[in-house]
């Protein structure tokens, strides 16, 4: 059974949560305050916390940076904050997924649930065998399962990198301007602002060193935009 840490102050929230992801089968253990939260995740450490940003102690994402020190546990913020500087810093802090209150706590589960299977896949990918191929040539776009297959395993990936990954590999060699990527990728976030098409690119060229291919797989069209290559050639 899957183990949730929960970090949030306010009680209407976390009970809402609460019930939720209980009631989809995940334990959840629930603090309001950060050093409760490092406390916890040191004694047990979860399969994925959620973390408030602003909570009376700290912040998320302080108890984010610390986490990050000694684990790639998956972590979804949750905010009332809506400005760009905090999802950017979020994610480049290498949060999973980022979600503004108010929130559907039934789409918070689901995406709880998409995280936790891309992880696992993840995991399951490092034991993959070696990739014979080069360029988009190793990846391949599984559409209806919404991931994408690396060697013997999938991509771990948040949402917006699959969308954002899978956007590029439909058209291997066209070049997306950054404003073309929000419109196909961010089109349920329009107060999104450009940079973090940035942000999401460098995620995925450390995911896609990681798993062995070069990061240069993805490139970096000035002023224009970017691009996923057919062929990367050394």
């Amino acid at each position: 059974m899957p183990q949730i840490l929960l970090l949030e102050d306010e009680p209407a929230i976390a009970d809402t949560l609460l019930y939720a992801l209980r009631s989809e089968g995940f334990e959840v253990t629930h603090v309001t305050l950060a050093r409760d939260a490092l406390a916890a995740f040191a004694q047990q450490p979860p399969d994925l916390a959620i973390l408030d940003v602003g909570v009376p102690d700290g912040n998320g994402f302080d108890v984010c940076r610390a986490i990050r020190k000694t684990s790639e546990l998956p972590i979804v913020f949750l905010t009332a904050r809506s400005e760009e500087i905090d999802r950017v810093l979020g994610l480049e802090l290498g949060a999973d997924d980022y979600v503004s209150k108010p929130f559907s706590p039934r789409e918070v589960c689901a995406r709880v649930k998409a995280i936790l299977r891309r992880t696992a896949n993840g995991k399951a990918a490092e034991q993959g065998a070696a990739l014979p191929l080069a360029g988009a040539a190793a990846l391949r776009l599984d559409e209806p399962a919404q991931r994408i297959a690396c060697g013997g395993g999938y991509l771990a990936l948040t949402r917006y990198e699959y969308l954002l990954l899978a956007t590029l590999l439909r058209r291997p060699g066209r070049i997306f301007s950054r404003a073309e990527l929000m419109d196909l990728v961010w089109a349920d976030a329009p107060d999104t602002l450009d940079r973090t098409v940035d942000a999401h690119i460098k995620l995925l060229r450390a995911k896609l060193r990681e798993r062995g291919l070069s990061p240069d797989l993805i490139q970096t069209h000035r002023n224009m935009g970017y691009s996923i290559q057919l062929e990367i050639r050394t």
